[in-house]
């Protein structure tokens, strides 16, 4: 093996879930911390949910348990991407997995799908949610490191 960076590592990677709010900002903010500037990373959702702003609260709390604040994070979707030239797109619902390869039917890139829970759908008490949240960005973290290699 040669010496550098993992050939595992591509040169940017988007996250992509169904709206921006939960799962793939929580993805993005563990990617950046975990590759810093060695990739670029970015997310986006397939729509915009019209009378939500920023990240959820439920993925504020407990992103920042981690020391992460997601405070400033504005939801975007496809059409709203600055740069469309992802060396690799993941998909964490198939609904995104479907806009994923429609994405990339005219040009080269790789697409991964990781099925991922949605929290949201979790209910009781304030603490049963967080506890899903917190499963998610745990089961996400776990993955980056396996993907991509410990930083």
């Amino acid at each position: 093996m040669g010496t550098g960076s993992s050939p595992r590592a591509p040169g940017a990677v988007l996250f992509a879930c169904n709206f921006n709010r939960v799962r793939s900002p929580m993805a993005e903010a563990l990617a950046k911390r975990l590759l810093g500037d060695r990739v670029y990373v970015d997310s986006c959702g397939l729509k915009a949910e019209a009378e939500a702003e920023g990240a959820d609260p439920f993925v504020r709390a407990v992103m920042a348990e981690l020391g992460f604040d997601l405070e400033q994070h504005q939801p975007k979707t496809f059409d709203e991407l600055n740069d469309d030239s992802f060396d690799l797109i993941i998909s964490l619902t198939p609904e995104a997995q479907h806009r994923a390869v429609e994405l990339t039917r005219h040009r080269a890139a790789e697409i991964e799908y990781w099925p991922t829970h949605d929290p949201t759908l979790a209910d009781g008490s304030r603490e049963n949610r967080l506890a899903a949240y917190r499963e998610v960005r745990d089961a996400l973290a776990r993955r980056l490191v396996e993907r991509f290699g410990p930083a």
